[in-house]
């Protein structure tokens, strides 16, 4: 059955492994899956917390929807504008300004 926030890809030749992305698309973890049955990956995708669907249209609960990724950090208090006489502090070149 097919699980939320689960893709699976088939690489011909590499190892089988199970790749934990952040809700940022950063790699937490490699997990390899070589010596595993088929059981044993399925208990580990449920130990992991991944939400299993019925069918592949159905919906979500709201408390799954970022399973299993860790909720993201709560954001700090935006910054003093310019307009109140303080300024504004400075970004990395990179920065967008909406990020």
């Amino acid at each position: 059955p097919p699980s939320h926030n689960l893709e699976m890809k088939h690489l011909p030749g590499a190892d089988p492994e199970l790749v934990l992305l952040s809700h940022r698309y950063e790699e937490l973890e490699r997990i390899p899956l070589s010596d595993m049955t088929r059981e044993e990956i399925n208990q580990l995708v449920q130990e992991l917390g991944f939400y299993r669907k019925e069918t592949p249209d159905a919906p979500v609960p709201e408390e799954f929807q970022f399973a299993p990724a860790r909720p993201p950090p709560t954001l700090p208090p935006p910054q003093a504008s310019v307009a109140d006489g303080k300024t504004s502090p400075e970004r990395d070149k990179g920065e967008h300004p909406d990020l």
